[in-house]
């Protein structure tokens, strides 16, 4: 590269090897180039590779110097000057694929850690910093770049009720923990509501800085880091994509949509939409693109009408009858309109029935976890459902067959 100081760059090199995630920093305050050096020596799982002194300008001969190294991460200082580590970012992550952006800086503003990601950063990590914020952040790196050669196909089950207070952001929370937990299958879900969905209370998550519409706006940058940076944790192992806390999501028109969720696909087994209710353009876009749509109801004549209308409008549509599943919630063996009633009035079978059982339920809502009432009836039912869906065809049966228990009368329309 030629005379490294008339660029600004001190470089300490250190072999490389194969187990460690080897380190750029690039304008790191003394402070902070203190606090990583200290991190470095006191563990193995990391090495400094080298410290760039200025951020990346128009002149190729850093971003060159970059790409010979490919270190695993670049941890930039967004305190210096905000808008260059913005481009420094930017450039970055469009020439080195497989390096992870880690952003630094004092600032705590959701907006401008929001306007980080955006830029490529998959991790924001706030001054002063711990050891255990470098520790935490080195293992979600390490964990992404082996997540990263896991390519999946996922199936998409989407969730619609026939009206609100159907019970959908239970039955969805319950399954994909489920999913995750009991079946070992690398499940999300995402909570498509504009403003005010529950998903992430019922999983006990209170706030959160990001939801789904900020993801899908950022198409243009949609990656796998990106992805995990907005992603929330749950400790079934279920991951959620959560909706607005309070405000109204910006108009994200169905494509948008779409084209995030396609690509969320390539990263997980299953993907549950919580949809809002409605066929709005946005979920008859989901409903194309779903393998299976489970309709859920409960037994009430207003629910039930607008199951109907629902089933109607698609057949009217042409959407596939076999990926569209009725789904009766809070189920009563004596209620008050029978089963056979409701599969005369829907002219559809119903899929699964989910046994009433009110207080177990909003006791596992209080508890932040779905999984905290296994073994009462209404656990049974979800954990043989998530097993109906979870088993692949290679298990015997195909997606033609299924189970008999539960409730279950087997697929719509055949």
């Amino acid at each position: 590269m030629g005379n490294q100081e008339s660029v600004g760059l001190q470089s300490r090199e250190v072999t490389k090897s194969g187990d460690p995630l080897s380190i750029v920093t690039i304008c790191l305050d003394p402070e902070a180039a203190k606090d990583l050096q200290q991190f470095v020596e006191s563990t193995p799982l990391v090495q400094l590779r080298g410290e760039l002194k200025n951020y990346l300008d128009e002149d190729d001969s850093l971003l060159e110097w970059l790409q010979e190294r490919s270190p695993d991460i670049c941890l930039v200082d967004f305190d210096q000057d905000r808008r260059n580590a913005t481009l420094t970012a930017e450039r970055i992550h469009e020439r080195l694929q497989t390096t992870a952006i880690v952003a630094i800086s004092a600032n705590t503003r959701s907006d401008l850690i929001i306007e980080a990601m955006r830029c490529g950063c998959s991790e924001y990590l706030v001054k002063p910093t711990e050891r255990e914020q470098f520790l935490e952040a080195v293992a979600r790196v390490g964990g992404r770049k082996k997540e990263k050669r896991e390519q999946f196909n996922g199936e998409l089950l989407t969730f619609l009720g026939a009206k609100g207070g159907c019970g959908v952001t239970t039955l969805a929370t319950h399954l994909g923990a489920f999913l995750a937990k009991t079946c070992s299958r690398k499940t999300v879900l995402i909570d498509l509501h504009p403003a005010n969905g529950d998903c992430a209370l019922y999983l006990g998550f209170t706030k959160h800085p990001y939801h789904f519409y900020e993801l899908a706006e950022s198409n243009e940058r949609l990656d796998f880091e990106l992805l995990q940076s907005f992603v929330l944790h749950h400790s079934s192992g279920l991951d959620l994509l959560p909706a607005p806390l309070t405000e109204a999501a910006r108009n994200v028109g169905p494509e948008a949509i779409g084209r995030a969720i396609e690509f969320i696909r390539l990263r997980y087994e299953f993907v549950l939409i919580d949809c809002p209710p409605g066929l709005t353009e946005q979920n008859c876009e989901l409903v194309r693109r779903s393998d299976h749509v489970y309709l859920v109801t409960v037994a009430e004549v207003p629910a039930l009408r607008n199951l109907t209308r629902y089933l109607e409008y698609l057949t009217r549509m042409e959407f596939s009858q076999e990926k569209v599943r009725v789904v009766l919630n809070r189920y009563l063996k004596r209620g008050a309109i029978s089963d056979d009633e409701i599969e005369k009035a829907i002219r559809q079978r119903i899929y699964w029935r989910v046994p009433n059982q009110y207080n177990q339920v909003i006791r596992d809502i209080n508890a932040g976890d779905p999984l905290s009432g296994i073994g009462s009836d209404v656990s049974r039912s979800l954990l043989d459902w998530a097993g109906d869906v979870s088993r692949k065809p290679a298990d015997g049966e195909g997606n033609g067959k299924r189970k008999s228990s539960r409730g279950l009368l087997g697929l719509l329309g055949g």
